[in-house]
């Protein structure tokens, strides 16, 4: 075993529950270190989320070793060899160091072992196979830091067999090009992945949305998905037209006003789905019902946003939909114009500012008069009460919402009587 390199440890290395995780488990004897994307990306200098640990010590002695020293842990993925530790607030993912025995594209049967390099070995890529002890020695056996370094992302061993371990990995491999890599794709990953490119459809819709959507967040996500449409991958998660210009130039738009990422709506920029082609879609990837809702609402919406959109359009579009959805369709439609003509598009760019600064200022107004309101003046309970009323709401849009109760009352009486 060698160590590869030693890092200066962060602060979440040595925090008091890192400490404290570490020290219960190796009082039993057991040997702990971090493990994957947190070492790595201790190792680039950037932030961490999640803190993955592993150990030799089987789960329950595990789990044994955290109780004596008064750490609650659950065993959250027992069947895996992982548990939870949770010795403060932050939770610690602690799993025992593990083989593969066998496995079918979508889960694996295990065995432990006491064989860090066994361990690392069946990891999917180089990068993701390093690990740590808390005084910051890492400890490389698949020449991830080389990779690291040279920004290359390859898949550990043969890229066939570890994509056949888990088809998902197909997806992970792109979203991690896109995160890390310099360069072309790495060709036999690549190979791989596309010859295996059907299976995705056997994969569920929510672990395929999970990938997607982390993919679709990041800052270019035109070099995980450019790769993937022009491999023919794409169309294998997305059976619809798809615009990967139209998504990077939605990321551009969302940097240039400091806007969040948000993956419905780049995943409605990324597709052109209609109502119906948006509801199959939705299906396939098993969204969530407001999820589901929003991706229909802007997929239908588009197309009715521009640079030159005359100011009582823009009132109403704003008053209708709200000054976010608004926003969010006013970016879409941008960003199509800038796939589609970018010289056209930056000749119009006071425009769509113009239409965006409106929806940034946007106080929605209240409509003054409501159904109580045209029952008093006489109108009985039934359909009739709304169309009055839609009446003198589009009466009041009109006049950019400047008549008051009196005068819509008004209205509302002589709508009444016209009836």
């Amino acid at each position: 075993m060698t160590v590869k390199r030693t890092i200066t440890p962060p602060d979440w290395m040595t925090a008091e529950d890192s400490c404290a995780v570490f020290e219960a488990l190796e009082a039993g004897g057991a040997t702990v270190r971090f493990v994957g994307g947190c070492v790595r990306d201790a190792v680039l200098g950037t932030s961490v989320s999640d803190l993955d640990v592993a150990t030799d010590a089987p789960p329950d002695k595990a789990m044994e070793l955290l109780a004596a020293k008064g750490i609650r842990a659950q065993p959250t993925g027992i069947e895996h060899g992982t548990v939870t530790a949770i010795p403060d607030d932050r939770p610690f993912q602690i799993t025992t160091l593990r083989r593969d025995v066998e496995t079918d594209g979508r889960r694996a049967v295990v065995r432990y072992t006491r064989d860090w390099a066994e361990d690392a070995a069946r990891r999917d890529f180089t990068i993701n196979a390093l690990s740590a002890s808390r005084n910051g020695s890492v400890y490389d056996y698949e020449d991830g830091l080389a990779d690291l370094e040279n920004g290359v992302v390859r898949f550990i061993g043969s890229a066939h067999d570890r994509v056949a371990e888990d088809y998902l990995r197909i997806l992970r491999f792109f979203r991690f090009h896109a995160r890390f890599a310099r360069g072309a794709p790495d060709p036999d990953a690549v190979a791989a992945c596309r010859e295996a490119a059907d299976q995705i459809e056997t994969l569920s819709g929510e672990r395929v949305w999970q990938e997607l959507s982390r993919m679709l967040i990041s800052d270019e996500p035109a070099r995980a998905f450019g790769p993937m449409d022009d491999h023919g991958i794409l169309r294998r998660v997305l059976d619809v037209s798809r615009h990967v210009s139209r998504l990077q130039a939605l990321a551009s738009l969302e940097t240039m006003i400091r806007l969040p990422a948000d993956p419905i709506r780049r995943l409605t920029a990324l597709v052109d789905a209609h109502r119906r082609e948006a509801s199959l879609v939705a299906t396939r990837l098993r969204l969530g019902r407001v999820e589901t809702d929003r991706f229909a609402s802007l997929s239908a919406g588009r197309g009715q946003c521009g640079p030159d959109m005359a100011e009582p359009v823009l009132r109403r579009s704003l008053y209708r939909v709200g000054p976010s959805h608004f926003r969010d369709l006013l970016l879409l439609d941008w960003a199509d114009a800038i796939a589609r003509n970018p010289a056209g598009a930056m000749a119009s760019i006071e425009g769509w500012k113009r239409a965006l600064d409106a929806a940034r200022n946007w106080v929605q107004p209240e409509f003054p008069v409501n159904g109580e309101d045209a029952i008093s003046l006489g109108l009985a309970e039934g359909p009739d009460v709304g169309e009055c009323l839609d009446a003198v709401e589009e009466w009041w849009i009109e006049r950019a919402f400047s008549p008051d109760r009196e005068a819509c009352l008004d209205r509302l009486s002589l709508a009444i009587r016209r009836r």
